[in-house]
């Protein structure tokens, strides 16, 4: 166990890293084209390498990380039972958004992302729909089961709320990926939301509710012990990947997504995250689980 912890972290370190390497190479290299010119060979050679694969570096560290974290804290069954909806329908969305427009509206990806399915969708793509996707989620469902509300309704919100948090991550990333020096998709029809069509984030909202049901459905079938006590992986996840757009719609000059993902996104996984947090400590009781204490009234005769 304690290996796995130790294998989690180091794999969360470097996805957080190689996220902060890239954006020094898009926001502070790119655009000096004279700072590339003037280094050494070895340093271009690592520069160009890092332009072309940092991208796929930081994406599959994330899934990894998340994969160990979801294994070591939910066991294969659940584990695979939210990776491969996730990673398979995501996919299937991302290949029909490509090619016709639907649900996201017309786009194509360029090069950065590493190999393209079908020449279409970089294969690194569903893995960030599956470790965002799961962190968003578990944040949500572990919030939600603190509350005295019935099962399904908690499973119900879980896939709403994890939906949103996962869209409200896109609001502040795909703008500012798009419209970038070194941009990693384009929208053949700009939209009118700092050049996303609207549809696209119903498209997000849509395919996050269709997989996570499934997954909710999946784990099911087996009974599911919620790691109350051990979210700081996916709290830290979503953070690092918002913080990662955020910077990236900064360096953009693109300001109002941001203040929409913060209300949307941050502040509801927060208040979820603390919620969690408070109970598996103690702090407060689930209202679920306040029993009633029926005190006996004993009646003394003869007293005044």
């Amino acid at each position: 166990m304690r290996r796995l912890i130790a294998i989690e972290k180091a794999l969360l370190i470097g996805h957080i890293v190689s996220m902060a390497f890239g954006l020094a190479g898009l926001l502070l290299v790119l655009p000096h084209p004279e700072f590339v010119a003037n280094l050494p060979d070895f340093g271009k050679t690592f520069f160009a390498w890092s332009m072309a694969g940092g991208g796929v570096v930081y994406m599959v560290l994330g899934m990894a990380a998340v994969a160990v974290y979801a294994y070591r804290t939910l066991g294969v069954w659940h584990w695979l039972g939210f990776m491969v909806p996730a990673i398979s329908l995501s996919l299937c969305s991302e290949l029909l958004g490509t090619s016709t427009g639907f649900p996201f509206g017309h786009y194509r990806y360029l090069s950065g992302l590493g190999y393209k399915i079908a020449g279409l969708v970089p294969f690194t793509i569903p893995l960030s729909w599956f470790y965002l996707g799961f962190s968003a989620y578990i944040i949500a469902r572990v919030g939600l089961s603190t509350l005295a509300i019935p099962q399904w309704l908690q499973n119900l919100g879980a896939i709403a709320i994890g939906a949103v948090l996962l869209t409200s991550w896109d609001f502040v990333l795909d703008p500012a990926m798009s419209q970038t020096t070194m941009p990693f998709w384009i929208w053949e029809q700009p939209g009118a939301f700092f050049g996303m069509p609207y549809e696209n984030f119903a498209g997000w909202f849509g395919t996050g509710c269709v997989f996570m049901t499934v997954a909710t459905l999946i784990w099911q079938v087996q009974p599911v012990k919620l790691p109350s006590q051990d979210l700081t992986l996916p709290f830290v996840m979503y953070l690092g990947n918002f913080g990662f757009a955020t910077v990236m719609s900064m360096g953009a000059g693109i300001y109002p997504p941001i203040f929409l993902g913060l209300l949307t996104g941050i502040l509801p996984l927060i208040l979820l995250y603390n919620r969690a947090k408070a109970v598996a400590s103690g702090q407060t009781v689930p209202t679920s689980e306040v029993t009633t204490l029926k005190i006996p009234v004993v009646s003394v005769r003869g007293a005044k």
